[in-house]
């Protein structure tokens, strides 16, 4: 699953400056501790056509719902079966997005305690996960925008933490992930696979990560002098997948 990441743009330019689209600026200051049920920047084609960034609820509640409450569930959709989700295949077929990051976290059991890693790319600072999204409208008229990040099996670099990671897009297949005429989803499932092993990194990181009430840069600094994880086998054979972020 992926339940927390951090946005805090790169080195030249802050998450405010870095991610803008047609002129459009969110006020979204450098975070290290994004979690479920948070206004987050997500990258999708608004009903005009035109593609904007926004900020949307992370937790996906269907447009059909009677309950916004859903949406806490509902912040992972799996690759295997998002075509088929009553919950999911609407949105996966009309209405994907790109959830834009630096990296996320994922929990391994060490003993008596969950021991919190970080995960990013290789010589990358930005990057995109796949997501899809929903519009919904409650009794009394409020709408909300939600998303949900999707899941696959894991490298061989996340199997040493975890059984699932995110569904990471390459940048040359933005323009396709994205496309809402594309509704068969035709050519995606390409994209639902695992990221190469050996174009991502990993270390431990402070359990001060496992609070949402902490935000701020020492999270995703490497904890003790053992930095990295290794992959169990990593993919030396994988194809390079290279470029930056919007």
């Amino acid at each position: 699953m992926c339940g927390r990441y951090a946005l805090y743009g790169n080195k030249k330019r802050k998450p405010a400056e870095a991610l803008q689209f047609h002129g459009e600026d969110i006020d979204f200051p450098p975070r290290y501790n994004l979690s479920p049920m948070q206004p987050l920047p997500v990258c999708a084609v608004d009903e005009s056509g035109q593609l904007r960034l926004s900020l949307m609820t992370w937790g996906l509640v269907p447009a059909w719902s009677k309950d916004a409450a859903i949406g806490a569930k509902l912040n992972n959709a799996r690759a295997e079966t998002v075509a088929e989700k009553p919950a999911f295949r609407e949105s996966w077929r009309r209405r994907r997005c790109l959830v834009p990051m630096n990296g996320f976290y994922e929990w391994r059991r060490e003993g008596g305690h969950k021991q919190p890693y970080y995960f990013s790319l290789r010589g990358q600072d930005l990057f995109a996960l796949a997501g899809i999204h929903d519009r919904w409208r409650g009794p009394d008229g409020e709408t909300r925008n939600t998303f949900a990040v999707l899941t696959t099996a894991p490298n061989t670099l996340m199997a040493a933490v975890h059984d699932r990671m995110p569904v990471i897009v390459p940048p040359a297949a933005y323009e396709a992930w994205l496309d809402p005429r594309n509704t068969t989803a035709r050519g995606l499932d390409a994209l639902l696979t695992p990221w190469p092993a050996d174009q991502m990194q990993a270390w431990p990181v402070t359990a001060r990560v496992n609070s949402v009430r902490n935000d701020d840069a020492a999270l995703v600094e490497a904890a003790g002098a053992s930095a990295t994880i290794a992959a169990q086998n990593p993919d030396s054979t994988a194809t390079p997948r290279q470029g930056q972020l919007l």
